[in-house]
């Protein structure tokens, strides 16, 4: 018997991490990557500004960080023209998602969200005793019209919806967003996880509107803005529902030099503009390299590319036959990986069938083309 009180939700939780790091497998391999595109980071980096600024904080490191983010959610505030009361910062929006459900959730509650989404929300979902409803992909995007449906039928606290998605890269335009929040009911919350809307088409991305109580909306400075080791995300919303953070946030959670660079990063937009760019280019880039190798591409508004290996079965010949395509895709991720290029891929099927390149630089995506063509030579000589 424990000597040590602990929680039946905590206890009856298998000890997991959502995503397995590169760091973790470049110990269990005992060396490292040549190239890291797997975690939807932006190898192309801050904007200068940012980095100049970070530089400086960096010999006040012994100050914490202004616990209300006043400077910030100020900035945020007037950039999207809303009030500060309708922003609250974070340590990126995983932590925000975590603080959000455990507002929103009862133990026992249903949170509806899509089958192989975002698996991180769904951590939190767990360690506070939400129940996870999941509803299937539909062509390879989130099924806006089954997960209201289902998130009714059973009467969920929660919705979880990102826009573009996360892991396939796939998006909706702003006006499928708008009919889905019209159509919420009463008491659900709609999380509205917007990660990648710096890379994605205009028309997808509906303009800030804080006057629906039921709406969150999430934004980070881990993607385009290139600052994911700084953990800065943040949330828009209703003012009372914001409020709300304040009596469950860890108010010295964020750190100085993070708060202080996202904010030159947003002062920054030009950079922003050409990290844009860039990242556009590699998807291309990225594209053509999947289709050379008789791989087929999906479309991509984030800052990564899944490309679905199932096509692959007919470049094999017969030794694939009897492979399911997420087998094949999960052996092509393997031969990547074992040549030093680190990758990932979705885990739930029918989504498995693909793999996930992060967008980086020509020399990053030149080692990435030759790991890609060495697995597929394995496989065929198998």
């Amino acid at each position: 018997m424990s000597r040590y009180p602990v929680s039946r939700i905590v206890r009856d939780l298998p000890v997991s991490v959502p995503f397995v790091g590169p760091e973790a497998l470049s110990r269990q391999r005992g060396r490292s990557f040549k190239a890291r595109l797997g975690a939807n980071e932006s190898i192309f980096g801050p904007s200068p500004r940012a980095v100049a600024v970070m530089r400086d904080a960096a010999d006040e490191a012994w100050m914490y960080a202004d616990p209300e983010n006043f400077e910030l959610e100020t900035a945020i505030a007037a950039f999207h023209g809303v009030g500060a009361e309708n922003v609250v910062v974070g340590e990126g929006i995983d932590g925000l998602l975590g603080l959000t459900v455990k507002i929103a959730v009862e133990p026992g509650q249903a949170v509806v969200t899509s089958d192989g989404a975002y698996p991180t929300f769904n951590f939190h979902v767990d360690a506070h005793g939400g129940r996870l409803v999941k509803v299937p992909f539909r062509d390879d995007r989130e099924d806006l019209g089954a997960l209201l449906d289902r998130a009714k039928s059973v009467r969920a606290a929660v919705l979880y919806v990102s826009n573009p998605n996360n892991p396939m890269g796939s998006w909706w335009h702003r006006d499928e967003i708008a009919r889905l929040i019209a159509g919420l009911p009463g008491n659900l919350l709609l999380i509205l996880d917007e990660a990648y809307s710096d890379t994605a088409p205009a028309d997808a991305i509906l303009p800030i509107d804080v006057s629906n109580p039921q709406v969150l909306r999430f934004r980070t400075f881990s993607k385009a803005y290139g600052l994911a080791g700084a953990r800065v995300g943040y949330a828009v919303g209703d003012a009372a529902l914001v409020q709300m953070f304040e009596k469950v946030r860890n108010h010295y959670g964020m750190g100085r030099t993070g708060q202080l660079g996202a904010l030159a990063a947003l002062a920054d937009q030009e950079y922003l503009r050409t990290a844009v760019a860039q990242i556009n280019r590699a998807r291309e880039r990225i594209a053509a390299i999947a289709r050379d190798n008789g791989l087929m591409p999906l479309p991509s508004a984030t800052n990564f590319v899944a490309i679905d290996c199932g096509c692959a079965r007919l470049a094999l010949g017969k030794q694939s036959a009897t492979q399911s395509d997420g087998a094949i895709a999960k052996a092509i991720l393997d031969g990547v990986l074992a040549r030093d290029v680190f990758i990932r891929k979705p885990g739930v099927a029918p989504l498995d069938r693909c793999i996930r390149v992060s967008c980086g630089p020509d020399a990053d995506l030149d080692l990435f083309a030759g790991a890609l063509r060495g697995a597929l030579d394995d496989l065929r000589s198998s």
